[in-house]
């Protein structure tokens, strides 16, 4: 037996890391439904579907009931175990038997942490609808589109559905995109006026972010047309494949309107239509969900792209609809908290924890005088793609 089999065969478990975590925290071997239905297959309330391991030759993941994997499992915010063990409480300096709760991938806790808000007084299309209405966007170096349903919807290109994924009793879908502010930080860095860029922003004690987006409204005569300073320069987004919703990894990244000029103004452009195409992009995913059934009407956006204010009203202006951010700055740690206080029964539910416990801090609504032009970029956008499959098939020839 080499050291690779030995070592498989030692394993007494195997977890996903919030999973790890509960169990390092509690000693129970309880499973987060969040984990196991995203990650590992399991579908509720089925369970474990022995084919499928045994197809892969991994058939001794079932034996003892699969132990190893997850014999028992709930749904995100129950107590696990008895809480925190004295081993725990002592590393941690908490009480010992304070409640833990089953956990959510980090992605999921930040959808937690807003999709739930209470929205009376706001004026917006979801207040007095179901959470089903609302989509969480978190966005960071990639993005997840998080919506919920009280059925099962079956998108094409786009996870799930998966049940009590993230909102116990609901089902989720999950979209994506697989490069989002790390592709924005690809072309800025890599533009040849960067370091023009990064003077200028030093110098005015800012961001190289905040910097390009006073730049740009410098560039326009009416700030309220900003976006259409791209009407000959266009993006397809792909640069790391597509997540969501033509779940196609082999695509890549296009730029359509490209001169010799390389100035800071040059910059600036392309980065704001790096900005759209991440926008028209969730505007594909949007379509897609709708098409299949999802009726979302407003979106929730969290994660460290929320910040940035032309990246939120892109996201407002390309989709026609309007954007909620948190108060808190950090969704997950407000999903986080809404996890443990349902385990701690301070909250009946994770639907009254979080009507609680997350709270709106500003509305962004679209421009809806860029309908227009957005109808119009979103056909370029389309269009990007089919030309890429076309030359795609020609080469192949």
């Amino acid at each position: 037996m080499n050291l690779k089999e030995s070592c498989w065969k030692d394993a007494a478990h195997f977890f996903d890391l919030p999973d790890f975590l509960s169990w390092k925290a509690t000693g129970s071997l309880v499973r987060s439904l969040c984990t196991l239905v995203c990650k590992w297959t399991y579908s509720p309330p089925e369970g474990w579907d022995d084919t499928f391991w045994t197809s892969i030759g991994l058939e001794d993941l079932l034996e003892n009931s699969y132990s190893k994997i997850g014999a028992v499992t709930c749904t995100p915010g129950t107590a696990v175990g008895e809480g925190l063990s004295q081993e725990a409480a002592a590393e941690l300096g908490l009480v010992p038997g304070t409640a833990v709760a089953a956990s959510l991938i980090d992605a999921h806790a930040g959808g937690l942490g807003v999709i739930g808000a209470d929205v009376a007084g706001f004026h917006l299309p979801c207040e007095e609808q179901p959470l089903t209405s609302r989509l969480a966007l978190i966005c960071g170096t990639s993005s997840c589109h998080m919506a919920i349903s009280q059925d099962p919807i079956f998108v094409p290109g786009v996870w799930g559905p998966y049940w009590s994924a993230m909102v116990p009793t609901l089902w989720l879908n999950e979209g994506g995109q697989s490069a989002t502010g790390r592709l924005i930080d690809y072309m800025v860095r890599g533009h040849a006026a960067f370091p023009e860029l990064m003077e200028k922003a030093e110098r005015s004690q800012e961001s190289v972010y905040s910097y390009l987006n006073k730049h740009l409204e410098a560039m326009t005569k009416d700030p309220a047309n900003l976006d259409q300073l791209t009407s000959s320069l266009h993006v397809w987004p792909d640069f790391h494949g597509n997540r969501s919703p033509l779940a196609d990894p082999t695509l890549k990244g296009m730029v359509v309107g490209l001169s010799l000029s390389q100035t800071l103004d040059d910059l600036a452009l392309l980065y704001l239509a790096t900005v759209q195409a991440i926008a028209l992009g969730t505007r594909h995913i949007l379509q897609a969900l709708k098409e299949a059934g999802h009726c979302i009407t407003t979106l929730f956006l969290c994660g460290g792209l929320s910040k940035n204010t032309l990246f939120v009203q892109m996201h407002a202006n390309a989709t026609g609809l309007p954007v909620v951010l948190p108060a808190e700055k950090d969704a997950v740690l407000v999903g986080a908290a809404i996890l443990g206080a349902c385990a701690s029964l301070d909250h009946k539910s994770i639907q009254e924890a979080m009507e609680k416990m997350a709270k709106v801090g500003r509305v962004v609504k679209p421009n809806l005088g860029q309908d227009h032009f957005y109808r119009k970029k979103f056909s370029v956008f389309l269009r990007l793609f089919v030309h890429q499959r076309e030359c795609a098939l020609l080469m192949q020839e």
